[in-house]
C-alpha cells in the first residue's frame, strides 16, 4: 500500500504562508501553548522556509538542523513545531520517508497539533512505515488509526498484510478472523482479501484444519474452482467404493471442478450402473459440449458410452411410472431410493424428493446416509435450500458421506 501523502501540495502551501505570518510577528502568548520564539530563531526559520519555497531542499534542510539547535537551546517548543512541520514538506517533496517518519511522530508528541493533523499524521505515519517495510510500526499507527476512527477498510487491510508480512501468521489469522467474524455478524460479506491472508497464513504454519477452515470460508463467499479443488482433492482421498465415488464426483461436477476426460467417463459409467442413465446422458453432454475429448480413442469411448444411456434411458423411462408404484408397496425403502435415483438423472427433481423421502421413512435400507445425501441434493436442486441443509445435516454413519455432505451444505449457502 503506497503512502499518498500527509496534505495536498495547496494545503502544505498554506501551512507555509502560515509559518511566514508568525515569524513576522513579535514573540507573543497566545491562549493555550505558548508561541513565544526569539528573533534570531525567527530570522534563521525564515531563511530555511525561503530555501524550501524555492526547491532548495538541501539548503533549507541544513538552515533547520541549525534552528532545532537554537530553538532547544532558547526553550522554544513552538519554533520547533515550526521547524518540524518545515521538515515534513521538504521531506515528503524529495520522498525521503526515512527521515520523514520521525519528524511526523515528533509532531504528533507536541502541543501544537490540531485534532484533524492528529488523524492525518496518524494514518500517514501507518502508510509510511509501511511503504518503509517496518512492518510493527505500521501495525501500531495502522491500529490506532481504526481505533480511534480516523480511518476505514483500507487500514484493516493495511494492518492485515503488515502482520502477514512481518511473519507473524498466528497474529495474522486472529485479526483477519476478526474482521470476517464481524462482517458476518453485521449481514456483510467478509473480505476476499481477509480470507485469502487466512488461507495463506495457514499454508506458513502448515496447519491443515485451519486451511480447511479458510477454503470453506471461500468456497461459501467466493465460490471459484482452485478452492474447491483443493477442498474435494482431500475428500476423493478418503473414498473407497464405487458407490461414494459416484457421490463424489456428483459434487464436484456440481461446482464445476471436472476438468480431466477419464473423470466425465468414470462418472457416466458409475452413473449407469448406478441405475441413472439420465445423468450419464447429462455429464457426457456436457463435455462433449465442451470439447473437453481431445484424445480419440477417449472420445469414441465416451460416445459409446453416451449411446448406452440414452437407450438405457429411453427404455427406463417409459416404465418408470410404474416402477415407482411397485417400489411404493415395498416394506423396505430400497427401491424407492432406485427409482427415486432415476428420477434425479432426469432432473424431474420434486418426483426424486418425493421417492427418497418415501423410502427414508419405510427405513431398511442398505445405505441410508447415501439416501439422505440424495435426498438433499434433489431438494437443492429442485430449490428448497432449508430442507436441503436439514437432508444434509441427517448424513451420518459414513465419514466421507459426511464429509461430502458437509461440503453440499457450503454450496447450498455459497454465492455461486
Amino acid at each position: 500500500m503506497k503512502f499518498k501523502g500527509i496534505v495536498a501540495a495547496a494545503a502544505l502551501g498554506v501551512m507555509l504562508v502560515g509559518a511566514v505570518s508568525v515569524l513576522h510577528v513579535t514573540p507573543a502568548y497566545a491562549a493555550g501553548p505558548s508561541q513565544k520564539m526569539s528573533r534570531p530563531v525567527a530570522l534563521k526559520l525564515q531563511a530555511a522556509q525561503k530555501a524550501i519555497q524555492a526547491g532548495k531542499y538541501a539548503v533549507g534542510e541544513a538552515e533547520l538542523d541549525q534552528v532545532s539547535g537554537m530553538a532547544a537551546a532558547h526553550k522554544s517548543p513552538y519554533a520547533m513545531h515550526i521547524v518540524n512541520q518545515l521538515y515534513v514538506f521538504a521531506y515528503e517533496k524529495t520522498h525521503d520517508y526515512t527521515k520523514l517518519a520521525p519528524k511526523l511522530e515528533a509532531l504528533l508528541s507536541d502541543a501544537y497539533v490540531t485534532p484533524a493533523q492528529t488523524q492525518q499524521f496518524t494514518v500517514a505515519l501507518a502508510q509510511i512505515y509501511y511503504q518503509l517495510h517496518n512492518y510493527p510500526k505500521a501495525v501500531q499507527y495502522g491500529t490506532e488509526a481504526i481505533q480511534k476512527h480516523y480511518a476505514g477498510a483500507s487500514m484493516q487491510t493495511l494492518v492485515g498484510q503488515a502482520y502477514y508480512l512481518q511473519g507473524d501468521w498466528k497474529q495474522t489469522i486472529a485479526y483477519e478472523r476478526g474482521l470476517a467474524n464481524a462482517a458476518v455478524q453485521a449481514g456483510q460479506k467478509p473480505s476476499k482479501a481477509s480470507l485469502q491472508l487466512i488461507q495463506s497464513s495457514c499454508m506458513k504454519l502448515h496447519d491443515q484444519g485451519c486451511l480447511l477452515n479458510a477454503l470453506e470460508q471461500l468456497v461459501v463467499y467466493y465460490p471459484q474452482r482452485q478452492y474447491w479443488q483443493y477442498l474435494l482433492f482431500q475428500t476423493f482421498k478418503s473414498v473407497k467404493s464405487d458407490a461414494n465415488l459416484l457421490e463424489a464426483y456428483r459434487l464436484a461436477f456440481a461446482v464445476g471442478v471436472m476438468q480431466q476426460a477419464h473423470e466425465f467417463i468414470s462418472y457416466a459409467e458409475l452413473a449407469i450402473e448406478a441405475g441413472s442413465p439420465g445423468e450419464a446422458e447429462q455429464v457426457l453432454n456436457s463435455a462433449l459440449k465442451n470439447n473437453l475429448f481431445t484424445n480419440p480413442h477417449q472420445k469414441a469411448k465416451a460416445e459409446r458410452i453416451l449411446q448406452d444411456a440414452e437407450k438405457r434411458a429411453a427404455s427406463d423411462q417409459k416404465t418408470l411410472g410404474h416402477t415407482a408404484e411397485l417400489a411404493a408397496k415395498q416394506v423396505k425403502g430400497n427401491s424407492d431410493v432406485r427409482v427415486g435415483l432415476a428420477y434425479y438423472g432426469y432432473q424431474h427433481y420434486h418426483k426424486a424428493v418425493q421417492m427418497f423421502t418415501q423410502g427414508i421413512a419405510k427405513g431398511g435400507l442398505a445405505r441410508p446416509a447415501e439416501a439422505h445425501l440424495l435426498l438433499g441434493i434433489a431438494q437443492l436442486k429442485a430449490g428448497n435450500k432449508v430442507a436441503a441443509l436439514n437432508a444434509f445435516n441427517s448424513v451420518k454413519g459414513d465419514p466421507t458421506l459426511q464429509r461430502l455432505a458437509e461440503l453440499w451444505v457450503l454450496k447450498a449457502k455459497s454465492a455461486g
